[in-house]
């Protein structure tokens, strides 16, 4: 009672000098940790994105590609020779969507007829894949040529697919997650567990997914899962 009387008048009513400043009380313990919490993914996220585009990894990529070029070598000119006979035309090259959207010349060999049009893959059709084409997809060796990309620093072995400036939808999605900000790969997460671009949405989800959790490790792990045939690449109609 006499405590009351002693303090209470000590008690100060700031409702009114809160309402004027638009002020909130401070946060619950709930919505503190909550806070944090997104702070670091999103610090996390940000950390990871400097690592892919560091130089250790351009030059981990170059020493990777170099060698690849070297060793595949015989099976490249081999390719080209029976390319030649098969389409005429055993090289393909393609305008794709790169970092931070700057257009770059994508090199492939030749798995489609050369009156196919331009389209992502999941839009094509069956018809248009030739013989040798079939066992170039199959194999994945329709893919080495992008070892040059890789030389030139267009593209890394692990990052996401580079798609095409028409596909707006996954451009769209990937544009809200982050995803241009690093370079397009040969392979990675999505591609591993067969998540091509006829899944705009899902495609970029796991595309924000490998970023945010890259390391080291995924690099090559990623690298030896394709090379040992995990995955199917972008699907054909």
């Amino acid at each position: 009672m006499f405590a009351a009387k002693l303090f209470g008048s000590l008690q100060v009513d700031i409702s009114k000098t809160k309402a004027l400043l638009d002020w909130t009380p401070p946060y619950t313990v709930d919505e503190s940790l909550k806070k944090w919490l997104r702070h670091l993914r999103n610090n996390n996220a940000e950390k990871v994105v400097i690592i892919m585009n560091s130089v250790f990894f351009r030059l981990l990529d170059f020493i990777a590609a170099f060698i690849g070029l070297i060793l595949t070598s015989p099976i490249l000119l081999i390719v080209i020779v029976v390319g030649f006979c098969d389409t005429g035309s055993p090289v393909f090259t393609q305008k794709r969507v790169g970092k931070n959207q700057k257009p770059f010349t994508l090199i492939k060999f030749r798995t489609m007829s050369v009156d196919t049009k331009s389209v992502a893959s999941h839009l094509a059709s069956t018809a248009s894949i030739t013989k040798m084409g079939g066992f170039l997809r199959k194999t994945k060796i329709d893919e080495l040529p992008q070892l040059i990309n890789v030389l030139k620093g267009e593209m890394s072995l692990v990052g996401p697919r580079p798609c095409l400036f028409n596909q707006e939808e996954l451009i769209e999605e990937r544009e809200s997650r982050g995803v241009f900000e690093v370079l397009p790969g040969i392979t990675g997460l999505a591609q591993v567990n067969e998540i091509d671009m006829s899944t705009p949405k899902l495609l970029a989800e796991w595309d924000q997914r490998m970023i945010r959790e890259f390391s080291l490790s995924d690099y090559f792990r990623y690298i030896l899962m394709t090379a040992t045939g995990k995955g199917s690449g972008d699907r054909v109609k």
